[in-house]
């Protein structure tokens, strides 16, 4: 039987350097011998990138909140269905830009929808798999406005006001320190330095996999 990939997300606010990383992980196991998937959300298939392109157009102003929160969970279902389920079954690491601790923050603290209905929409679309490990990438509020302010085009969601953002702040940063797969990385260090704090746990969880494995066999 073919051992079951891993499951990673890696989150943060905007400016954090998660696409930077990813693409370290990603070479990181090729380097390894292993395959690894990296895609996205809201996106990561032919329809969820139809639904990403409505969620993040800057025209979109009038979205509803719930609208938006049902959105985020449609790509998800049909993420987790046509590609993540898939690829970890057939032993192919998969790294993923943002999963359900987005939709916690983002439509639960920023948004105020209810927290446990965000949870419970997405506990459906989710249809059982979850994340081995979420890196959340931390940075300070000062240097993620820095950073977005140097961009040249923003999305509806990065186009909110500032109080919108630094209520997600808050909201990564008390969400995160209570899930238990959730792995606080320091996003004030060197692009390096960070690459080799994301790798060093997951050669750990790598290593408690293996060994829990010859212990069962």
């Amino acid at each position: 039987m073919t051992a079951k990939g891993l499951f990673i997300v890696i989150e943060g606010i905007d400016g954090s350097g998660k696409t930077t990383q990813i693409e370290n992980l990603k070479a990181y196991f090729q380097k390894k011998g292993a395959e690894a998937i990296v895609t996205r959300e809201p996106g990561g298939t032919k329809i969820g990138e139809k639904i990403r392109e409505i969620l993040l157009n800057p025209d979109n102003k009038e979205m509803d909140p719930i609208a938006e929160m049902l959105l985020y969970a449609a790509s998800r279902a049909q993420h987790v269905k046509e590609l993540i389920e898939k690829n970890l079954k057939e032993g192919k690491h998969v790294i993923c830009d943002r999963f359900v601790l987005s939709s916690y923050v983002y439509q639960g603290f920023a948004r105020g929808i209810d927290l446990e209905a965000v949870k419970k929409v997405n506990e459906i679309a989710m249809q059982g798999v979850v994340p081995d490990i979420i890196f959340f990438i931390n940075i300070s509020d000062e240097e993620s406005f820095k950073r977005r302010m140097g961009r040249s085009y923003c999305d509806r969601i990065e186009n909110e006001e500032k109080e919108f953002h630094i209520n997600v702040c808050k909201g990564y940063r008390k969400l995160a320190k209570d899930m238990e797969n959730a792995v606080w990385i320091d996003g004030m260090k060197s692009v390096d330095e960070v690459a080799k704090d994301m790798i060093a746990y997951i050669e750990k969880k790598l290593y408690d996999i293996a060994i829990v494995g010859t212990q069962n066999k």
